[in-house]
C-alpha cells in the first residue's frame, strides 16, 4: 500500500513540469565527479572520507536556493546518500519535505565485462532489504542502469529481459522503477541500436499488468521524436533523458527536439560547480544550469 506521500509524488510526477536531477554517482564515478567539482585525490583518503566529500558536495547542491520542486521534480540518490542526513533529516526526507523534490534511489551494483555487444547490471544481492528501507525512507522509485554498446539483437534482448525482471521485484515492493538502459552515444550502431531496444522495450511494456508503471531512462536519440511511441504508452509514467556523456548544451538541443522526454542529467547538470565557488557564484552557476535543463525539459 502506498503511503500518502508516495501518492503525493505520483501526482506530481504526473502532473508538473521540471525535470530528475541525477545525483547518484556511486564508487567508481565518485572521483571523477568530485575531481569536476574541484577536490582532487590528495584532498581525501579512503571510501569514508570520499563519500563524506561527495555527501558535501550533494548537500550544496541540495540546500541551494536554486534547488527545489518548482523545475525539479525528482533528485536520484545513491545509497550511501540516502544512509545520511542533510541539515538534521534523513536526506530523502529533506527532499520531499523541505524541497518538494521526489527522491528516487539507485539500486544496481555496477556492470558486468561486455558481451553480445551490452553490459548487463551485476547481481543485485539483498535488493528487498533495500528496497524496505527505501521505502521506510519515503523513496519514490528507483533506478538501474546497464549498457548497450552495440546493435546486437541478442545483447539488447537480454537487457530489456534483466532490466524488467528486476523491475518487477521493485513494482512488487510498491516503488517504481526507472528502467535504463543506456545506448552509448559513441556506439558506430548507435541509430541502429535505438531501434532493437525500441522493439524490445515495447514487446515488454504490452505485457505489464494495467496496474503497474514504469519510468524509462534512455539516451537522447539520433532521430527526434524517436520515442514517442515509448513517451504515450500506457503503462509509462515518465521518459527521462540521460546526458550520456553530452556536454549540457549539447543534450539540452537534443532534449528540446524530443517533446514529452525530460532531463535526468548528472554531469551536465553539475557542470561549472566548483567548491572554490562563493555560495552566491555557486547558486548563481546551479540557476542557470537548471533553468536551462528544465526549458530543455519543456519544450
Amino acid at each position: 500500500m502506498a503511503s500518502q506521500a508516495q501518492l503525493d509524488m505520483l501526482k506530481k510526477i504526473e502532473t508538473e513540469n521540471g525535470f530528475i536531477a541525477a545525483l547518484d554517482q556511486s564508487g567508481g564515478s565518485t572521483p571523477k565527479a568530485l575531481k569536476l567539482y574541484g577536490v582532487t585525490e590528495d584532498m581525501y583518503s579512503g571510501d569514508e572520507q570520499m563519500f563524506t566529500k561527495v555527501h558535501e558536495m550533494r548537500t550544496r547542491i541540495i540546500t541551494s536556493q536554486a534547488f527545489n520542486g518548482k523545475r525539479v521534480l525528482g533528485a536520484i540518490l545513491f545509497e550511501n546518500t540516502l544512509d545520511r542526513e542533510i541539515e538534521g533529516r534523513a536526506s530523502s526526507h529533506y527532499l520531499w519535505q523541505e524541497k518538494n523534490v521526489v527522491p528516487f534511489l539507485k539500486v544496481d551494483k555496477g556492470l558486468e565485462d561486455e558481451k553480445n555487444g551490452v553490459q548487463l547490471m551485476k547481481a543485485i544481492p539483498g535488493l528487498d532489504e533495500l528496497l524496505d528501507k527505501a521505502n521506510a525512507k519515503d523513496v519514490f522509485g528507483t533506478k538501474m542502469r546497464s549498457v548497450v554498446k552495440m546493435a546486437n539483437a541478442d545483447g539488447v534482448h537480454a537487457i530489456v529481459e534483466q532490466q524488467f525482471e528486476v523491475g518487477k521485484q521493485i513494482l512488487a515492493k510498491g516503488l517504481v522503477p526507472i528502467i535504463e538502459p543506456e545506448v552509448d552515444i559513441n556506439s558506430p550502431e548507435k541509430a541502429a541500436a535505438e531501434l532493437l531496444l525500441k522493439g524490445e522495450l515495447l514487446k515488454h511494456l504490452d505485457a505489464l499488468p494495467d496496474t503497474q508503471m514504469v519510468m524509462l531512462k534512455l539516451t537522447l536519440p539520433e532521430t527526434a521524436g524517436f520515442y514517442d511511441t515509448l513517451i504515450s504508452h500506457p503503462r509509462v509514467l515518465k521518459v527521462v533523458a540521460l546526458s550520456g556523456g553530452y556536454s549540457r548544451e549539447e543534450a539540452n538541443r537534443r532534449l528540446s527536439e524530443n517533446e514529452g522526454m525530460i532531463a535526468s542529467f548528472s554531469r551536465a547538470l553539475s557542470e561549472g560547480l566548483m567548491y572554490q565557488l562563493s555560495d552566491e557564484e555557486f547558486d548563481s552557476t546551479l540557476n542557470t544550469s537548471i533553468e536551462s535543463i528544465y526549458q530543455a525539459s519543456i519544450t
